[in-house]
């Protein structure tokens, strides 16, 4: 559901193209540390409008988006 928008502010925070990233890419295999994992948290706040505090370990972009999918129940 917020993948496409995750997508997005991952490719606008590495460089890589879209349509490289799948739901099954973890976050270090994008070059994603956890710096970069805060401020990609960062941007998708102010995206969705919502708060995301993460209280479970998340590794691919599927976590992440199953994961905000949950909070906005």
């Amino acid at each position: 559901m917020y993948f496409d928008m995750i997508a997005k502010i991952v490719s606008e925070r590495t460089g890589c193209d879209v349509a490289d990233i799948k739901p099954e890419s973890t976050f270090s295999d994008l070059g994603i540390d956890s710096l970069d994992t805060v401020e990609l948290l960062m941007n998708l706040e102010d995206e969705i409008d919502m708060e995301i505090e993460l209280d479970q370990k998340v590794e691919t972009i599927d976590d992440l988006d199953q994961f905000i999918q949950n909070k906005k129940g």
